[in-house]
């Protein structure tokens, strides 16, 4: 444990010797994002781990091949929904902080805060030391790290990234594209691989499973877990909407393509696992993809190891661009450290927000040290925003008539209500399949209730 804490202790030093050329807050970020990178934001921020890793559990739940691609197109039904609703959310409010901002401006201060605070305790931090973690997992398939070596990777993995951030939002918009591109190549490989040794079974894939235990809700509840773990992430790119080049059109527009893309991808992904391995197998499974390729390529599990680690290590890369944009949102309104709202003169990133963010991301780390234990409880504590984020367009509508709206979500109010609606299944879903999981996440905000507290007392 000491020796854990020292290494802790010791990057936070390197961090901080390294980028001492900190300027005073500063006005403005720069804006440089384009459509085509905030898109390959929305995409790489979905495409990580979730789908080589779910299907098994989705499968457990769904014993059907129409079940189970139905799910995931429920799946994109939500997400697409969602990504209409922000997208005016994005378009009203296009400035840095995303989620937060619209649940400041809807709900007050201490909303904003919450989701804030879950993002860089739970959810994000989670999220980055989990991929890094399941890309180091990757790495060891292909060169043997063990056990320590893995962590010391992954630890690596945190610190790469963090270092391509803070040298500015271009670098991070690069890093997002390439392997965002190489990542869905990947997938592409794998989706053609499958089309042509194999011809699509109709009979199959329409059959029904009489294996379902229980009611069929209950089950597409709690596959559907998986399934939006999967697809989290489409919000990241309003998180950048201060550094997108004109906002009112990019951050919408991305929102929406990047999700559509998505869908279309892990549609036809599952697809593929479905014509490769019988529905047994696939739930049996603990590496689907490479299992599914190695039936028609011995090298097929060498290659899925490359695939998976790119994926999870772009989409680390991703979250340590986006969420500290959310921190530095925070800090500049007051409500949390005022240093978070300072950025470097030279690269002209919130460094001080990045680096608390992956410090925190190494300590997770190191205390709860498996991919499952890491993301546990972050699907729980980010969805409960996420669906208070849609309510808000409902309250917008009522105490912001006279707002200008760039941009109005397509089939108000039946899209937000379809996404709000499905959103709260998968939320009581998760209550009662994952309890203690829930639970964890609900104490968290309740001592971020009385941090807020403290940091408003002060302010005051």
């Amino acid at each position: 444990m000491a020796f854990r804490t020292m290494a802790v202790l010791r990057i936070l030093h390197l961090f901080l010797y390294s980028f001492l050329h900190i300027s005073e807050i500063v006005p403005k970020l720069n804006k440089s994002l384009t459509l085509y990178g905030l898109t390959m934001v929305v995409i790489g921020s979905c495409v990580g781990s979730g789908i080589f890793l779910t299907p098994a559990q989705i499968a457990g739940h769904l014993p059907s091949a129409n079940l189970i691609l139905g799910v995931w197109i429920l799946g994109g039904v939500i997400a697409i929904s969602g990504a209409l609703t922000f997208a005016e959310l994005g378009a009203m409010f296009p400035k840095s902080g995303g989620l937060y901002v619209f649940l400041k401006n809807a709900y007050g201060d201490l909303f904003g805060f919450l989701y804030g605070w879950a993002t860089l305790l739970v959810v994000t931090t989670g999220a980055i030391a989990a991929l890094c973690l399941g890309c180091a997992t990757y790495i060891n398939k292909i060169i043997p790290l063990g056990d320590g070596g893995m962590k010391l990777v992954a630890i690596g993995l945190i610190v790469t990234v963090t270092l391509i951030n803070i040298r500015g939002v271009k670098f991070g918009e690069l890093f997002s594209n390439v392997f965002t591109g190489l990542k869905l190549l990947g997938i592409a490989g794998l989706i053609a691989l499958a089309f042509v040794v194999s011809k699509i079974n109709i009979e199959e894939i329409t059959k029904t499973s009489s294996l379902i235990e229980g009611n069929i809700t209950g089950a597409v509840g709690l596959a559907l877990i998986g399934v939006i773990f999967s697809y989290g992430g489409f919000q990241h790119a309003s998180y950048l909407a201060g550094e997108a080049k004109d906002p009112i059109r990019t951050v919408p527009r991305a929102m929406i393509i990047g999700t559509i893309i998505v869908t279309i991808v892990y549609f036809l992904t599952n697809l593929a696992y479905i014509q490769l391995l019988p529905i047994e197998e696939i739930a049996a499974s603990s590496s689907v993809a490479a299992d599914a390729v190695e039936t028609v390529l011995p090298i097929g599990g060498l290659l899925i190891a490359i695939i998976i680690a790119i994926s999870t290590f772009g989409t680390a890369g991703i979250y340590t661009m986006t969420s500290p944009r959310i921190y530095y949102a925070m800090a500049k309104d007051g409500n949390f450290f005022s240093a978070l709202a300072k950025v470097s003169e030279k690269y002209r990133t919130p460094v001080f927000a990045i680096l608390l963010q992956s410090a925190w991301a190494i300590v997770l780390l190191n205390f709860w040290e498996t991919f499952e234990n890491l993301i546990a409880y972050v699907l729980f504590t980010d969805w409960i925003f996420m669906t208070l984020a849609a309510i808000s367009i409902f309250v917008f509508r009522i105490k912001r008539k006279d707002t200008p709206r760039p941009y109005k979500t397509l089939g108000y109010p039946v899209v937000p209500l379809i996404f709000i609606v499905l959103s709260i299944f998968v939320l009581v879903s998760t209550l009662i399949g994952e309890p203690s999981k829930a639970f964890a996440g609900l104490g968290i905000l309740a001592i971020g209730t009385i941090v807020f507290f403290i940091f408003k007392s002060k302010k005051t």
